[in-house]
C-alpha cells in the first residue's frame, strides 16, 4: 500500500508557489516526494497529465492525499467520477483533515454527501473568481489598460531552465524530468524550449 500526493496550482510557477502544498502533503502522510504528482493547470480541466498519471498508477489499498478538494478538481462532475473510481479501486482519499475511506468499496452516505458538498463549493468558488476576473478585465479595458500577461522572451526564461537545458538537448534527461528539475509544468518547459531554440 502506497501513499501518493497531488498538488496543483492554476497559474504558472512565477505566480504561485506549489512547494507549500508539497510540504503540507508530506505532513499529511505523503512523505516520499517521488510519489507527489504536481502540475500547473486549471482545476476545471479534465485531461490533466499528472492527475491522469496518478489515477492510472494507484492500486487497491493505496491512499491519495491532497490539501483540499479544489486542488484535485473544481468540477463537481469530475469529483463524483473520482469518488466512484476510489470505490472501484478500494482507495483511501485524504483531503486536508477529511478522510474518505473507500478501501472496502463502499462509502457511508454522510461522508459521500459531505464530500460532494465540498465539491459544489469548490466549483462555486471557481465560478465566482472567474466572474471577478472577467469584471476586472472589462473595467481595465474600459480604462485603456493593456490586458494579458507579458510575453516570455529568452531573457526572462528561468535560470534553472538555462542551466539544465543542455542535459535535455544531449538526451541525458527527457522533457518531464527537465520540468521536475526546474519545478515548472511540462507545458511551461515545452514553451521555454520553443522560445530558447527559436532565438539561439
Amino acid at each position: 500500500m502506497t501513499t501518493y500526493g497531488y498538488a496543483r496550482c492554476s497559474t504558472d510557477e512565477n505566480k504561485q508557489d506549489i512547494n507549500r502544498q508539497k510540504r503540507e502533503l508530506k505532513a499529511l502522510g505523503c512523505v516520499d516526494e517521488k510519489n507527489i504528482y504536481w502540475e500547473y493547470e486549471s482545476g476545471t480541466k479534465i485531461e490533466r497529465i499528472e492527475l491522469n498519471r496518478l489515477l492510472n498508477q494507484v492500486k487497491a489499498g493505496d491512499t491519495i492525499v491532497t490539501t483540499e478538494v479544489s486542488r484535485i478538481t473544481r468540477s463537481t462532475k469530475q469529483l463524483c467520477e473520482i469518488i466512484e473510481m476510489a470505490k472501484e479501486k478500494n482507495l483511501k482519499l485524504v483531503i486536508g483533515g477529511f478522510i474518505v475511506d473507500c478501501t472496502k468499496g463502499q462509502l457511508d452516505a454522510m461522508t459521500d454527501g459531505m464530500l460532494k458538498m465540498m465539491g459544489v463549493f469548490a466549483e462555486m468558488e471557481r465560478n465566482m473568481i472567474s466572474e471577478r476576473v472577467k469584471s476586472g478585465m472589462a473595467n481595465a479595458a474600459a480604462k485603456g489598460k493593456v490586458i494579458g500577461r507579458p510575453s516570455t522572451t529568452v531573457d526572462s526564461l528561468p535560470s534553472s531552465f538555462i542551466k539544465h537545458y543542455p542535459k535535455y538537448r544531449n538526451k541525458e534527461i527527457n522533457k518531464t524530468e527537465l520540468a521536475r528539475i526546474c519545478n515548472v509544468s511540462r507545458q511551461s518547459v515545452h514553451k521555454y524550449i520553443h522560445i530558447y531554440e527559436r532565438d539561439i
